[in-house]
């Protein structure tokens, strides 16, 4: 998922087993203040989309 996010110009990072349990793995976002309503718009989108496209909402 992180990197068809970062195709889509969304930075994140994943966390998968043995960092975490099997079956949990994780994205970590880090927003600041600096992000707009946009950006974040921008994002929620991207992983919108990712997510159906991947079959993990």
């Amino acid at each position: 998922m992180a990197d068809a996010l970062l195709k889509k110009g969304i930075y994140v990072i994943g966390f998968s087993y043995p960092v975490v349990p099997t079956g949990k793995a994780r994205i970590r976002v880090q927003i600041s203040a600096a992000h707009t309503t946009e950006h974040i718009d921008t994002a929620v989108s991207a992983f919108e989309e990712v997510g159906k496209k991947l079959g993990v909402i």
